[in-house]
């Protein structure tokens, strides 16, 4: 039987998805190792192509592109989900901020929304909420379960950045997803779709069967603050993106294209006909926003219709 490594955080929306899938309790046809990491890790990970499926945040994708293709399912995307933005009463908003990593989505976000022009500081996700705390740095990006923690440690909430992407874009908020890299068959692509589809389906079903194995690797063991976090990080689109969710990843990867000039390989999805849509980036960095095919084509006609032109003009000795 074929082997894979499953690459995912500890954090309690992926070991809750995964629970079933990892514990043989749905069909795969493979032998499946876990391994567990801070999201950043994962993301840098990925960017070498070490494992064969992984969790990796979406602002991480343009470093990856060139091994991973995205899976539908398992994902963390949504409503009223991402990454806040906190500080202290007297906290300056041109301070310096702690992100949770440089291509996580909420040091993306954090970009792309332009309102926070100081230094970014680099932590693991679990240090923000002490370091701005303590004073050891203006502000922070917190994700994960320091959503619901944060007030407990006097700090106060400066902006949802979820809620400005959605304001903005209106599209969920794209923050992570599983991938796979590209010299996986696309059969058991699939099959991991199903699979993790049928795992989060147990997990619906039986909602206690995943719970010690939730507090094994969870930062906060709080009943409440775990059940907050799963019903707020395991939505419909952790199921299957559809074409809302496919959108929203392509809206974030655009965006990231517009300012930098990525470029990512494609395709971008497994199966992405299985929704009936073909989300794939445009170069939208270059305006007019038109793709590069279709300028190519517009310059040879140009060409062709200016050679035609210029033989049609009478020269000197021409027979009338």
């Amino acid at each position: 039987m074929p082997e894979y490594t499953l690459a995912l955080s500890p954090c309690p929306n992926d070991t809750y998805i995964f629970h079933a899938l990892l514990h043989g309790l749905v069909p795969f046809d493979g032998t499946l190792t876990a391994h567990m990491a801070d999201v950043e890790a994962l993301n840098k990970a990925a960017c070498l192509g070490k494992y064969a499926f992984s969790k990796i945040s979406i602002g991480a994708y343009p470093a990856c592109s060139q091994y991973y293709r995205f899976l539908s399912a398992g994902g963390a995307l949504g409503y009223k989900c991402g990454p806040l933005v906190v500080g202290r009463k007297e906290s300056a908003r041109d301070g310096e901020i702690a992100i949770p990593g440089k291509m996580t989505s909420a040091a993306m976000l954090l970009d792309l929304c332009g309102l926070f022009p100081g230094k970014r500081r680099e932590m693991r996700f679990s240090d923000i909420i002490p370091a701005v705390a303590q004073g050891r740095v203006d502000l922070g990006v917190i994700i994960h379960e320091g959503r619901f923690t944060y007030e407990e440690k006097g700090l106060s909430k400066v902006l949802d950045l979820g809620e400005w992407w959605e304001e903005t874009y209106h599209v969920p908020v794209p923050l992570g997803a599983i991938v796979v890299r590209r010299d996986i068959p696309e059969s058991v692509a699939l099959a991991m779709e199903r699979a993790i589809e049928a795992s989060i389906a147990y997990a619906a079903k039986h909602p206690c069967a995943a719970r010690t194995f939730i507090k094994d690797h969870a930062q906060e063991l709080s009943d409440t603050v775990i059940d907050r976090h799963i019903a707020t990080f395991v939505t419909a689109y952790s199921s299957d993106l559809k074409k809302d969710g496919q959108e929203a990843i392509v809206r974030m990867l655009s965006k990231r294209m517009a300012d930098t000039g990525d470029v990512f390989v494609r395709p971008l999805w497994v199966a992405h006909k299985r929704v009936g849509h073909s989300y794939n980036l445009h170069n939208v960095a270059k305006k007019p926003g038109m793709a590069p095919e279709l300028r190519f084509l517009r310059f040879c006609m140009g060409v062709v219709l200016g050679l035609f032109f210029v033989h049609s003009i009478p020269r000197k000795g021409d027979k009338a």
